[in-house]
């Protein structure tokens, strides 16, 4: 696979990290844009941390994450970038925040100085987080409230989901800068032939601009690029196919399943059409035998109309 136009797209995982788990500048500028963070509160700088986070427990998973750094006032922030939603997306990202919490606390430290961790997670394709969630609604932050009083914030967590596929530039009118970092997610990739002026006249911008030119990267880079995107559809074809097996398997098993209880059902109807026409045949005999419609309803169990219909 040959990498086509100036630029490579920002977000595979090699630019994605390049971009903002190597330029401490660009990441403190995308974390006050996308982030909810109170006036007054915002981050100043930002120190990378180790992005694999080891459990515990030894006999656990370690987790790698895109980049975790934390910022002058000691909170934690961990980024994501997700290209394709699946369904262990949302508990992945629980974990990850929770283990980034356990981190801050060592045997016997003071528990009130552990601080807020941050969890940002950019999801470009299929993000689902309900059946409730509006059509265009794009930005959902997640925090530990009060169930009657939702103003009241248990700090501690603070989860934010982006469904870039939702994002529209006119859909945020507040923070400029939120605007342009998703614009520049979602509008540069191979095939840009030019840059928006809005993105080329902002510094910050130009800088992510100029680490995406595919002119910086060797060859090396650019083969593990490639082979990112390749890595990609081979997964995609093989969730697809798995979609498939399944839903063919189902009709397989629902038609066989159907058969099995249509001959059931069939002898089930039989035996009982049988065992009818053997009382009916019984009833007839005992009243061509004379016995009383009543005698004979003891006998058989048939109401006396349905004996006298006989």
């Amino acid at each position: 696979m040959s990498v086509k136009g100036k630029y490579l797209n920002p977000k595979a995982d090699l630019t994605f990290k390049l971009i903002f788990g190597e330029h401490a500048d660009l990441m403190k500028s995308f974390l006050n844009a996308l982030l909810p963070l109170e006036d007054g509160r915002e981050i100043e700088s930002v120190v990378y941390a180790n992005p694999e986070l080891i459990p515990e427990n030894p006999g656990k998973k370690n987790s790698i994450v895109d980049v975790r750094c934390t910022d002058n006032q000691g909170r934690e922030f961990i980024v994501e970038m997700q290209l394709h939603w699946n369904d262990s997306f949302k508990q992945r990202v629980m974990l990850n925040a929770s283990k980034a919490v356990v981190k801050q606390a060592g045997t016997g430290e003071d528990y009130s100085l552990i601080q807020p961790v941050y969890s940002l997670n950019l999801v470009n394709q299929g993000l689902n987080l309900g059946d409730d969630v509006a059509p265009d609604e794009y930005y959902h932050h997640y925090a530990v409230v009060n169930v009657e009083h939702t103003d009241r914030v248990l700090e501690g967590f603070h989860f934010v989901f982006i469904d870039l596929e939702k994002f529209t530039p006119k859909t945020v009118g507040e923070k400029k800068m939120a605007v342009l970092w998703l614009r520049f997610l979602t509008e540069i990739d191979e095939h840009t032939q030019e840059v928006p002026r809005e993105l080329l006249d902002n510094p910050e911008m130009c800088q992510a601009l100029q680490i995406l030119e595919k002119a910086g990267y060797n060859d090396a880079q650019l083969q593990a690029y490639s082979d990112f995107w390749m890595s990609l559809v081979d997964e995609r074809v093989l969730r697809e196919g798995s979609y498939k097996k399944g839903i063919e398997e189902g009709m397989a098993k629902g038609m066989a399943k159907g058969m099995v209880e249509g001959m059931a059902k069939g002898r089930s109807e039989g035996r009982a059409e049988g065992r009818a026409e053997g009382i009916a045949d019984t009833a007839r005999n005992l009243k061509a035998m004379g016995l009383s419609l009543a005698d004979i309803s003891k006998a058989t169990g048939l109401t006396t109309d349905e004996i006298a219909d006989l």
